[in-house]
């Protein structure tokens, strides 16, 4: 039987049973050193895990609080940010691939994996063709953890610069409680009241956070 810092018995299992027979320790001990695995990066593995709480933690951590982790430098720090940008974009690309935005699955997916592990408040708009074809995610305010400013004149902009024909509102709450505000209800109907002026609907306002989503559409409020 394989030693268990053999450098090439997780490579070799994940490529023989795939990746997901991997736990989440052997698969931050595989960022950490693919191919030269010891005692030591098997013990940062579990510190890392310790300390952080989750594997989603670890994405949303700043870089402070990585390097504040005794055995961690920016190099570490670099490969684990690249490794979830290069899984974001993958992701973006698998959405923005499908020609119609025609139900909220797809629209749900793109907003909470572009905006779902955010440490701030974001807002964005999804532009789309007459055909409800996404045209482009764009990421328009942000602002503190509580709450981001939406100025209508700038959304108006946006929507006319990219010649959209209707558009899905999306924002993201840090922490983690995806349920409408006030705030949200409000802002929505002040978009959706300029918005008309120029004739471009709001078909949906999507609120992510915390692996979930809230449709504004689905729950009848637009």
């Amino acid at each position: 039987m394989a030693a268990k810092h053999d450098p090439q018995h997780l490579l070799q299992r994940m490529l023989r049973a795939g990746p997901d027979t991997l736990s989440n320790q052997e698969l931050v001990r595989l960022m950490l050193a693919p191919g030269a695995q010891t005692p030591r990066t098997d013990a940062l593995a579990t510190q890392l895990l310790n300390h952080f709480g989750s594997l989603r933690a670890m994405v949303k951590a700043s870089c402070a609080q990585w390097l504040a982790i005794s055995g961690v430098g920016l190099s570490t720090y670099s490969r684990f940010v690249a490794a979830n940008e290069f899984f974001r974009r993958s992701l973006t690309e698998t959405v923005t691939e499908r020609p119609i935005l025609n139900g909220a699955h797809a629209a749900r997916t793109l907003v909470l994996q572009q905006l779902g592990n955010e440490a701030r408040e974001h807002f964005a708009l999804l532009l789309l063709d007459s055909q409800h074809r996404l045209m482009a995610f764009r990421r328009l305010f942000h602002g503190t953890i509580d709450a981001a400013t939406v100025y209508p004149r700038v959304v108006v902009q946006v929507v006319l610069e990219n010649n959209a024909a209707a558009v899905i509102l999306a924002h993201n709450h840090p922490s983690g409680v995806v349920e409408p505000s006030d705030a949200d209800k409000q802002i929505t109907e002040r978009l959706r009241s300029a918005l008309s002026l120029v004739d471009v609907p709001v078909l949906d306002h999507i609120i992510a956070g915390a692996g979930r989503t809230v449709s504004f559409a689905q729950r009848g409020l637009l």
